[in-house]
């Protein structure tokens, strides 16, 4: 894509930046939010294989932490293809103003960083928790719902995040 440069040498606006900020943008949001989603299902895992040396008869009920952690991953990846499709030469250069393409640029920069952000954050807090979570409720079984609860509230970060991108992306 950024061999455009050559073939578009007749329009005195066009700037290949903007394809940098775009893909970027892409690039952000699968691999923050893979960050978080590896960090998250690690986490967790190490509190399930520790809670199932006491008690393996808990260790299907405490996968719920890997599986929301794995979300955030695919949170990432709907974005970053989102972005990658809407980043053509067409929409960078046939453009009513100039500086247009370069709002596109930053605008799909911006919205893989929120996504990937509010995932690597996510997966921070559903990880802890998670691990956390998984043996406190080795000990004490009226742990879960709680845990479970703070979860959801962990993954609505990323949630939050990948709303936003999308809002971010239509622009």
């Amino acid at each position: 894509m950024l061999f455009l440069t050559a073939q578009e040498g007749d329009d005195s606006n066009f700037d290949p930046t903007s394809y940098f900020f775009g893909f970027m943008g892409a690039a952000s949001a699968l691999v923050f939010a893979n960050l978080g989603s590896a960090y998250g299902t690690a986490k967790s895992g190490v509190g399930i294989c520790s809670m199932g040396v006491l008690k393996p008869e808990l260790i299907m009920k405490s996968v719920i932490p890997v599986v929301m952690a794995g979300i955030l991953g695919i949170y990432g990846f709907i974005v970053s293809v989102l972005l990658g499709q809407n980043i053509t030469p067409d929409k960078f250069t046939n453009i009513e103003k100039t500086g247009d393409e370069f709002y596109k640029g930053y605008a799909y920069l911006a919205a893989g960083l929120c996504c990937g952000f509010s995932s690597l954050a996510a997966g921070l807090a559903i990880g802890i928790v998670g691990d956390a979570g998984v043996r406190a409720n080795a000990q004490q079984d009226r742990i879960f719902v709680g845990m479970i609860l703070i979860l959801i509230f962990g993954e609505a970060l990323g949630l939050y995040g990948l709303i936003v991108a999308l809002i971010l992306s239509q622009g």
